[in-house]
């Protein structure tokens, strides 16, 4: 059996989605800004995937800009918004945010003079907002923080961010990195008062290379890339129209049903591993707690470290992980368990198993009885 559980990573493109590609890259390959019918017909279907994407946030199909992905995404909305104003501010991004959200506000207090801080995290890995309180001010210009931290599965808590932004800081902008939580934890420009929400094809069955990012009405971004003006000018660069039409189809065809799905998964993998491992530890919130995203499960099992884990589980077909996937070969502890206050063994025994909705009950039975064989296996072998 193959089980592949890093689906936080990457995840396998559903196969109505590599059809729809192979589909527009065979019929519907002609530039969209062309004037002829064909054109018009790939224009189209470009218009298609903003309402699609538009109806699951409930925003403005017109302030959706296709990208290459979450790392523009974040760029875009990060560089594009600070260089709006007039006056260098400050920027702040919480602890758990991906690098390409951390190192987007680090150079931007290098390019445009403003200043970045970092949003302190709770030891349940979720923000203190009693010191963003504190750090809120006039001169606070943006504040990022990601819907889901791709490491912990912890929900952030957008809405009380919102509110403490209304009290203490109304002019500043609210970028949020949906990319872990796009259609796996529901979200609303109705509901929550950001400016910019980022997104990712490749982590809902989609293609790599490709994503969007979303902006509130009336939300100004000044472009990163000159070139024919696409996009409302916003992002040039003849568009991505096969990449476009797997992102749509992978829309369609996430399950109703995903989320509790994996969540069921979630809860029935935790149960199993702690009956037999009742030392485990899970790095983050509860596993019932409702700010604790279904699909993520972050467990580490002290002393046994987490590649020699991760090595030896491959052995039998399942691939787990070990944090971001961008930083993970770079043999650095984790910044987000590291700013939790976690202890040494725990961030270097730290697990990530993150799922998809096209696993199965039964894959969960064999990856705990794998787990729990291969724990048992290390410990005899690991320098307490």
């Amino acid at each position: 059996m193959n089980v592949y559980l890093d689906n936080s990573a990457t995840t396998r493109p559903f196969e109505t989605v590599v059809e729809a590609m192979n589909k527009s890259m065979l019929e519907g390959f002609y530039n969209p800004s062309a004037l002829y019918a064909p054109a018009m017909y790939a224009e189209r279907g470009m218009a298609d995937a903003r309402k699609v994407i538009a109806a699951t946030l409930k925003a403005n199909e017109k302030n959706v800009i296709f990208t290459s992905g979450g790392t523009e995404s974040d760029n875009l909305a990060i560089w594009g918004w600070l260089q709006t104003q007039r006056v260098p501010g400050e920027v702040l991004y919480t602890a758990a945010e991906h690098a390409a959200v951390k190192n987007a506000c680090l150079e931007a207090e290098r390019r445009f003079g403003c200043k970045a801080r970092e949003i302190p995290l709770l030891s349940n890995g979720s923000i203190d907002l009693a010191a963003l309180e504190k750090m809120l001010n006039e001169h606070t210009q943006l504040i990022c923080v990601m819907q889901v931290c791709n490491e912990t599965g912890v929900i952030m808590p957008i809405k009380e961010v919102c509110a403490l932004r209304d009290k203490l800081a109304p002019k500043a902008a609210i970028h949020v990195d949906g990319v872990q939580g796009y259609l796996r934890v529901p979200f609303s420009f109705q509901q929550y008062k950001v400016q910019s929400y980022a997104l990712s094809a490749h982590k809902i069955h989609g293609p790599k290379g490709v994503g969007a990012l979303v902006i509130r009405d009336g939300h100004r971004i000044k472009p990163q890339m000159a070139g024919g003006g696409q996009q409302n000018d916003l992002r040039s660069g003849t568009e991505n129209t096969c990449g476009i039409a797997g992102l749509m189809e992978a829309i369609r065809q996430y399950p109703a049903d995903g989320v509790s799905r994996m969540l069921a998964m979630k809860q029935l993998l935790a149960a199993m591993l702690a009956e037999k491992l009742p030392e485990m530890q899970i790095v983050g919130l509860p596993v019932d707690d409702a700010m604790s995203a279904g699909h993520i499960l972050n467990v580490a099992f002290p002393p046994v470290r987490a590649e020699t884990l991760l090595h030896a589980l491959e052995m039998d077909n399942i691939c787990v992980g070990t944090g971001s996937a961008c930083s993970s070969k770079k043999g650095k502890h984790s910044t987000v368990l590291t700013a939790m206050g976690c202890s040494f063994q725990v961030m270097e025994g730290a697990i990530r198993i993150s799922l998809s909705p096209c696993n199965t009950e039964e894959e969960m039975r064999y990856t705990a009885e794998k787990m729990i064989e291969k724990v048992g296996m290390l410990r005899k072998f690991t320098r307490r």
